[in-house]
């Protein structure tokens, strides 16, 4: 099962944080918002990502092409090039599809974008920012057990006025 990550807007409302970095690879305990939505999917078992890319993509595209230099310990002989990996060394077995779904293009463009790289009758969705409290297998059952084409989960903001 594919679990699309629309990673591509320019998080304008981050203001000047956004200037450098695209707001999924915001961190927050040191790791960016998109490892840890990544990270509590794949605690579901779901470990194949297709991430619609636009805004800053090649911050997003580095990141996980130098992943594992990146969030380990390691020995490098700069001769050879060949690196010698340490303590915190965390194996992830994800599948990572990055598409460059273009720097405007509106959501529903992005995922017909996405199209080919899709092969499954059940496709999770999220925003590069959605990071939630939300059991997946369970959300999974009950989008079968209403056979439904969409399910949408959703969160109510706490009142402005207390």
């Amino acid at each position: 099962m594919k679990v699309i990550i629309l990673a591509g807007g320019l998080g304008t409302r981050l203001g000047n944080i956004t200037e450098e970095i695209p707001k999924p690879m915001v961190k927050i305990g040191g790791k960016p918002i998109l490892w840890h939505i990544m990270k509590i999917y794949s605690h579901y078992g779901f470990k194949d990502f297709v991430l619609s890319l636009g805004y800053k993509q090649e911050v997003i595209k580095d990141y996980f092409y130098n992943y594992h230099v990146s969030s380990t310990d390691h020995t490098i002989n700069l001769g050879t090039k060949e690196s010698t990996f340490h303590n915190g060394h965390e194996e992830k077995d994800w599948k990572v599809t990055m598409i460059d779904t273009g720097l405007n293009t509106l959501k529903g463009a992005r995922i017909k974008r996405l199209e080919e790289h899709l092969d499954s009758d059940i496709i999770m969705m999220t925003y590069g920012d959605g990071v939630a409290n939300i059991n997946i297998k369970k959300l999974l059952e009950f989008h079968k057990a209403h056979g439904k084409m969409i399910t949408i989960t959703g969160v109510r903001p706490p009142s402005r006025f207390g």
